[in-house]
């Protein structure tokens, strides 16, 4: 099912009517522009959603539902007490002449973090889990918009609803030679957030292979979009050098993508994918290591500082950093340094989750400060 969510504003006379063209060049004249979307997009239901002092007089006269209970409604809007009871005619009204259900949601005037947060719970509550959804914040209060692209993102994480798109009737960039009011959709915002969320993910779990599907929606192929997700998935298992070759063709495609949103944040995560770009494997499993210590995800970063340690040990005797054998041979040698000692013990009660019993070791798994204190210090006497 596919909902209409249109805001009802405040405005004594009504609004002005405008000719609203749409991206099809389809010109819809109407002086509330929820009802030129509603022809437009053909929506299943609709929900309109106003406050105790919105226009709902002047809407439903328009709309001509019910002169007497019109008429009621003009000293309750005039007063900011319109109530659900005085609606409900409207609604039924309504919806007998639309042929969709219509339900009007009386909301408040959104003044602190309570109100505010209220809305979003009476919207959720009016909508269900696959539910489509087209926003409409033309019309209301001026901050209701930026609540409304707060609710998009909402809707979508708790309620479980996909907004398809949010509409906006610019009546002030109407074109004064053929009197025509562009029709602007917003839904790039809602991508943007999406690419913050990614950042924010990438931030706190170091997988950058969030952000593939989200350039190949910006434009870049598939199989350029998807060396970034295996980088990512041979990264976190611990295989920097398939990470390297992946992240090789992806890195240059990541900077050289024209795409819009791509490029407000291929900087930045260019940025977080250059730890191959200089240096040897040592270099690279010491870099991971320290990226994934600040993000305090100990048992990658224990793997990676093992594994600098030991690519480090394997080429000063000469040996194939890539090879088991030589790299085996590096770690038998490692062993007899005691702070490599501890990081195995470390690994290997993270990895199996049991006791370890190394006495250095049993207190820093008990004590999260202690730990990573511990393996900062290590990091600087290994390294």
């Amino acid at each position: 099912m596919t909902t209409l969510i249109s805001l009802l504003g405040k405005a004594a006379k009504g609004y002005r009517t405008a000719n609203y063209v749409f991206d099809d060049h389809t010109v819809r004249t109407e002086p509330f522009f929820g009802m030129a979307l509603l022809e437009h997009a053909k929506p299943e239901r609709l929900i309109l959603v106003g406050t105790s002092g919105s226009m709902w007089d002047v809407f439903f006269d328009h709309q001509q539902t019910d002169d007497a209970a019109t008429l009621d409604l003009i000293d309750a809007v005039a007063n900011e007490a319109v109530t659900t009871d005085m609606l409900a005619i409207h609604e039924q009204r309504l919806t007998q002449k639309l042929g969709i259900p219509v339900q009007c949601l009386l909301i408040s005037y959104a003044r602190n973090e309570a109100e505010q947060a209220a809305i979003l719970t009476d919207l959720a509550s009016h909508l269900h889990a696959g539910e489509e959804v087209i926003l409409d914040v033309t019309h209301g209060f001026r901050h209701l918009p930026m609540l409304a692209l707060v609710a998009a993102r909402y809707l979508a994480r708790v309620r479980g609803v996909q907004v398809q798109e949010v509409y906006y009737g610019a009546l002030e960039m109407t074109d004064p030679a053929t009197g025509r009011t562009p029709v602007l959709r917003l839904s790039a915002m809602l991508h943007m957030l999406d690419w913050v969320d990614a950042l924010a993910v990438y931030e706190h779990s170091g997988n950058y292979g969030i952000f593939a599907p989200l350039l190949q929606q910006d434009g870049m192929p598939a199989e350029r979009a998807n060396l970034l997700a295996q980088a990512a998935y041979f990264e976190r298992c611990g295989n920097p050098v398939q990470a390297k070759q992946a992240l090789s063709g992806a890195h240059s495609h990541v900077r050289e993508h024209p795409g819009p949103l791509g490029s407000l944040f291929k900087e930045q995560l260019s940025e977080h994918i250059s730890w191959f770009r200089s240096g040897s494997r040592a270099d690279w499993e010491l870099a991971l290591a320290d990226r994934y210590l600040q993000r305090k995800d100990y048992l990658r970063a224990i793997t990676y500082l093992c594994e600098a340690y030991i690519s480090r040990a394997t080429e000063k005797f000469g040996g194939n950093v890539n090879q088991f054998e030589d790299r085996d041979r590096a770690f038998k040698d490692a062993e007899k340094n005691q702070d490599v000692w501890l990081l195995k013990h470390l690994r290997n009660a993270m990895t199996h989750g049991v006791r370890s019993d190394n006495r250095n070791a049993k207190p820093l798994l008990q004590d999260q400060q202690a730990l990573d204190k511990k393996l900062r210090a290590l990091r600087k006497s290994l390294f």
